[in-house]
């Protein structure tokens, strides 16, 4: 056998190898019958974490869950809820009259939930009409500055938009 043939040998049972490691080592089998039923262990973990607060609790989790299930499932919900809702709850509890009714014309918000701190960049769509000069500039600004609140970061823009995705302002948060 020849070098080269040597080589592409080793590196073909090298990855088949490696292969056949990770193939088994995601496998998980955590539910005591072995079954497989095309999940993952994440998906398969997130699905019956779904379905013990699903019943009150009553699933095999423990007494903790049933004993801590109101503010949890409030959690859920609320991380299930859209960006735009969960700005608006948030501005609904927190806010001014004044960012109250901004915030209402609030569609879309993209951007706000993964932040690193170095260029955060979120994006604010609301059903106002006209561009930088219609009637949503200084609405804009409300909600901006309502966005600050709610998210915080070491270097954020949030930019604010019409229905028609037009520019209407920006700020930092």
């Amino acid at each position: 056998m020849g070098m080269k043939t040597k080589i592409a040998l080793g590196a073909v049972v090298g990855i088949a190898v490696i292969g056949a490691m990770s193939a088994n080592s995601g496998d998980g089998g955590g539910d005591g019958g072995g079954k497989n039923d095309g999940r993952t262990s994440a998906s398969a973990g997130e699905k019956s974490g779904d379905g013990a607060k699903a019943d009150g609790g009553k699933a095999d989790g423990g007494k903790a869950d049933g004993a801590s299930d109101a503010k949890p499932a409030e959690d859920k919900a609320v991380e299930k809820a859209s960006q735009a809702e969960q700005f608006k709850a948030f501005v609904q509890k927190n806010g001014s009259p004044n960012e109250k009714n901004a915030v209402s014309h609030v569609t879309k918000v993209q951007g706000a939930d993964e932040q690193n701190d170095i260029l955060d960049a979120a994006d604010v769509y609301t059903d106002f009409t006209g561009g930088i000069m219609g009637e949503g500039t200084g609405p804009a600004k409300l909600i901006a500055s309502a966005f600050a609140d709610w998210k915080d970061s070491e270097n954020g823009l949030v930019t604010i938009y019409d229905a028609e995705g037009e520019l209407l302002g920006n700020g930092q948060f």
